[in-house]
């Protein structure tokens, strides 16, 4: 485990030891911690029909988790839960934002592994992303017990955390019960895949915020229209056009079976300025040489996303804008684009 904390026990000035409170810091900083899920909780157990294991063949760790905050900042009460590897950029900047971040290992490599008949049938995908998540049981095509759910070992991450990192703060993402997080402060965010995984979790259980980066998809499904515990103006999406996810109307199908439009157009970030109509879904059509590939991942802080002549990322705004934009402060409805998804096959009826 990699650990990095402040000082306890301070020296006063006249050499007295002066008894810090508990959750300040001596030495406010930019903290980034790291643990393993299997050693944070014993029942946790590797999945390996799914690729959820805890080391590689070559004995690489797989199962390492990662939390961000910075006690510099002024803290904005809220976690962010990250469903994709860890990046360095995108957490140094929610840092920044004040946010407290984790990323957590789940079982999130089951895509390719799934019957192909089971993927396309409407309903299967949905499913194992809510049992993914959960830990309770959804889906026949895969076991995942409570302690390898993303809600339990998210929920056992952060206790790790407020006994080993007091000057965080991380105690206030714990229920009064001490059973859980208090999700209605939680932050949830991911990129394709994990977009797509995150805002299946949020219209099954209410949280602060969704972040969805090239995403959501699930193109065949029609969960995004089922009754949503996350309200939908607490939904925000960014995507590039050339991304194969827009241009296919994947997205754009999920942000309005979201009900989206009820809050804004699709805004072009690089024609608007912050706060951008006050929308919940943002695009972006800078310069990726065609490179449908970089674009899809060019909406995240990274090396495939945009940069000006002097090296500056080109959507700094963007990114705080989505993470902490007031949810209360919402565009003009627009009606559906009837012509999103119109070539995509139907979805078959869903099963809840």
């Amino acid at each position: 485990m990699r650990l990095l904390v402040g000082l306890v026990l301070l020296l006063s000035s006249a050499g007295a030891a002066e008894l810090v409170q508990i959750g300040a810091d001596a030495t406010p900083q930019r903290y980034h911690l790291t643990a393993r899920a299997s050693e944070i909780d014993a029942r946790t157990r590797p999945h390996p029909e799914i690729d959820f294991v805890f080391t590689d063949k070559a004995g690489k760790p797989q199962d390492i988790e990662n939390a961000v905050v910075d006690t510099r900042v002024a803290p904005r009460g809220r976690l962010v839960i990250w469903l994709m590897d860890y990046k360095a950029p995108l957490f140094d900047r929610l840092g920044d934002y004040g946010l407290h971040a984790i990323q957590v290992h789940y079982a999130n490599k089951w895509f390719g592994l799934i019957p192909t008949s089971a993927r396309d049938d409407g309903n299967s995908l949905g499913q194992l992303r809510l049992e993914a998540a959960t830990g309770e049981d959804f889906s026949p095509l895969a076991t995942i017990p409570q302690p390898d759910g993303m809600m339990e070992r998210a929920f056992q991450f952060v206790r790790w955390l407020t006994q080993h990192h007091p000057q965080g703060q991380w105690e206030q993402f714990i229920n009064d019960q001490g059973t859980g997080l208090r999700w209605e402060k939680v932050i949830m965010a991911g990129a394709s895949h994990g977009a797509t995984t995150a805002t299946r979790f949020a219209v099954h259980q209410r949280v602060d915020r969704v972040v969805a980066f090239c995403g959501p998809r699930d193109q065949l499904e029609s969960w995004q229209s089922f009754p949503s515990s996350t309200p939908a103006n607490r939904i925000f999406g960014f995507s590039h056009v050339l991304d194969d996810g827009w241009k296919n109307d994947h997205y754009c199908r999920s942000w309005q079976l979201l009900g989206l439009h009820r809050y804004g157009p699709v805004v072009d970030v690089d024609a608007s300025a912050p706060p951008y109509g006050n929308t919940r879904r943002l695009t972006t059509h800078f310069d990726v040489k065609g490179d449908a590939k970089r674009a899809h991942s060019s909406v995240t802080p990274g090396s495939a996303a945009g940069k000006n002549a002097a090296g500056q990322y080109l959507h700094e705004d963007v990114w705080r804008y989505l993470f902490t934009q007031p949810v209360d402060a919402v565009g003009e409805a627009v009606a559906p684009n009837p012509n999103c998804g119109r070539d995509l096959p139907q979805p078959k009826p869903a099963t809840r």
